[in-house]
């Protein structure tokens, strides 16, 4: 298993996370070694602490109102080693390192596999 990336982040930036009405906030997973996005999910408060503190990806799933941990039952894990909001802080940026065949529940490295035209 990988060794896993603590992010220590302040409760002041925590605090200024900006969550939407449903109390999420989009993340996206961009692959630390090639700068691939391999995916985008969306975190409650809980997620991203317990992100930060296990340094695993945890996110928040919509359609079955739960967290869960990227790889769990897939084995494709998420390990972060890089975490950054942008400028309205109402969107969240993750360097991971991918373990196993991908990212995406489809069987695909990335879940951007498909383009227009």
């Amino acid at each position: 298993m990988p060794e896993t990336t603590i992010i220590e982040a302040t409760d002041e930036q925590l605090a200024g996370i900006k969550y939407n009405s449903d109390g999420l906030v989009t993340a996206i997973a961009q692959d630390v070694e090639n700068g691939e996005i391999l995916m985008l999910a969306w975190m409650n408060a809980e997620s991203l602490k317990m992100t930060f503190e296990e340094g695993r990806m945890v996110y928040w799933s919509r359609s079955r109102q739960e967290l869960w941990r990227k790889g769990d039952t897939s084995g494709d894990r998420q390990f972060v080693r890089e975490a950054y909001y942008d400028c309205d802080k109402d969107a969240l940026l993750f360097k991971v390192e991918q373990e196993g065949a991908g990212a995406c529940h489809t069987g695909e490295r990335s879940c951007f596999f498909s383009s227009f035209g």
